[in-house]
């Protein structure tokens, strides 16, 4: 059997704010699961995204300590539009949540952000350019 991805999982410092950060942004996750250690959400076509908190990790990896200095995993949100990303980056930061680059026009082609998570993991917002839409 040839191994499959299933899964992308987080470790995360506060299960609470961290499926609200991931319930913005689209994911099913189940209610009333901010207090348990791990909380699994399905996306479409089966793959998983896993969120374990610190103390859950440390139960069977003791020597497991948070990473410094940089971003370890990224994950990326396609977006229907450039308005979206727009719309949806102020929405998440009018939340509370720290934006680390605001929505721009990249030269690769896209409308494209970055809004930090709760640990402080770069999640990236993008969607295809309209000609429509000028550049920040």
């Amino acid at each position: 059997m040839t191994p499959r991805l299933d899964a992308v999982g987080l470790v995360v410092s506060d299960m609470a704010a961290s499926l609200a950060f991931y319930r913005r942004l689209g994911l099913d996750i189940p209610e009333g699961a901010e207090s348990a250690p791990h909380v699994e959400a399905v996306l479409p076509g089966g793959p998983r995204v896993l969120f374990d908190t610190e103390d859950t990790i440390r139960s069977f990896d003791p020597g497991w300590k948070r990473p410094e200095g940089g971003d370890r995993v990224g994950l990326a949100f396609l977006c229907d539009s450039p308005a979206e990303v727009d719309k949806l980056y102020e929405e998440l930061v009018g939340a509370g949540h720290r934006g680390h680059l605001a929505p721009w026009d990249a030269v690769w082609g896209q409308r494209y952000a970055v809004v930090l998570d709760p640990d402080g993991a770069g999640v990236s917002l993008f969607a295809g350019q309209d000609p429509e839409v000028s550049s920040a």
